[in-house]
């Protein structure tokens, strides 16, 4: 008996990617690269260079100060030298992250002539993330994947986590092809 062929139904159909559909893919203008100043952070700016690399699109470099040091803060000022106000701490503390930022950008990307801004907030960081997303009109935003690496992380789960779930926007992972293999096989030793 010979079978006929037959046209894709329409249910597998919808299976394709917007883009194979026709559908036009939305411009990239700001990308979000968040930097938190850890081992990361290097990694995770190139990932957005990168992606806007042959694009007329800015890269915000963004900083989050943790409100969980600022509670510290509040409770350790009274029995400080110099009665060091919260206000101050946070002033002085977002001056620091901008000079920190500024010179990690210039020294691990001198020829860069991508647009690119800082800003410093304060709040946790994900909530800071998500919020500056909307206030600044992001595209894109880009974040380290480090994994959970202490109990408080297992317990609430990470930034990286929180912002993959919630973000309105494309979320891209930066990660360390080379650390993430021997992160892995450092695992697999242990079960």
């Amino acid at each position: 008996m010979r079978r006929e062929k037959t046209s894709v139904p329409v249910s597998c159909r919808s299976l394709q990617t917007p883009w194979q559909m026709g559908a036009e893919m939305k411009e990239i203008k700001k990308v979000m690269a968040c930097v938190d100043l850890s081992d990361y952070t290097v990694q995770t700016v190139e990932h957005a260079l990168t992606l806007v690399k042959d694009l007329d699109a800015e890269i915000l470099l963004f900083n989050v100060i943790d409100s969980s040091e600022l509670d510290v803060m509040r409770s350790a000022s009274p029995y400080l030298p110099g009665g060091i106000s919260v206000e101050s701490y946070i002033e002085q503390a977002k001056v620091d992250r901008r000079q920190k930022v500024q010179q990690m950008f210039t020294e691990n990307f001198p020829d860069n002539t991508t647009k690119t801004s800082i800003k410093i907030d304060v709040g946790m960081p994900y909530e800071a993330i998500l919020k500056a997303v909307e206030s600044e009109n992001i595209d894109t935003v880009v974040i380290a994947n480090k994994g959970k690496s202490n109990l408080l992380g297992t317990l609430h789960g990470s930034t990286g986590e929180k912002v993959f779930r919630h973000s309105p926007v494309p979320v891209l992972s930066a990660r360390n092809r080379e650390r993430f293999i021997r992160n892995q096989k450092n695992r697999n030793k242990e079960a």
